[in-house]
């Protein structure tokens, strides 16, 4: 099976085609910011996972909508090429609740921080650079200390229990349910 590349970089996306990122024009009006230090991170997780997400090209403008932050990640690591996805938004409007929703949505949600802590001992048992979770070695020890459950000892289940248990019968299947 042939790997797709993006500037040397395997592409695990779909996408519509593979283009040069002269031509990619950033949105003049993105709001959003990237400090180099994400920039960095991206382009190691970017190096190491492949392209796992296209670069989003409006159809009507020529702009990118999604993906300003994947394509300063591509120029920090000096590829020639991207993956690109073409949309056709139906209006002007259209185009910049997507460019604005885009990062938007990802900071509406929450983290589960006992199943993060979970995930992250599971990875730190691994051979994986911990810094391609986006966490630094600092954050990574304080939320598994503290939100990891320890191993606990349940007690042996009591059978004897059982029969203290207010039981009501089902009237038309005859089956008893705890109460």
């Amino acid at each position: 099976m042939n790997t797709i590349t993006a500037g040397g970089i395997a592409v695990h996306c779909s996408h519509d085609e593979i283009v040069d990122i002269s031509t990619l024009i950033p949105h003049p009006r993105n709001p959003h910011q990237h400090p180099d230090k994400q920039i960095q991170l991206l382009a190691r997780i970017i190096q190491y996972q492949g392209w796992r997400t296209p670069i989003t090209v409006s159809i009507q403008s020529g702009y990118i909508v999604r993906g300003h932050g994947r394509l300063l990640a591509a120029l920090y690591l000096d590829v020639g090429q991207v993956p690109i996805d073409c949309q056709n938004y139906s209006s002007e409007e259209d185009e910049y609740a997507d460019l604005i929703a885009d990062n938007r949505i990802a900071e509406l949600a929450v983290m589960d921080p006992t199943l993060l802590a979970e995930i992250l001992e599971d990875l730190q048992a691994s051979e994986l650079d911990l810094d391609l979770t986006g966490y630094n070695a600092e954050e990574f020890a304080d939320i598994v200390k503290q939100f990891s459950i320890p191993d606990q000892e349940f007690p042996e289940y009591d059978e004897s229990v059982a029969d203290t248990v207010k039981k009501v019968t089902c009237p038309q299947c005859g089956h008893e349910f705890p109460v």
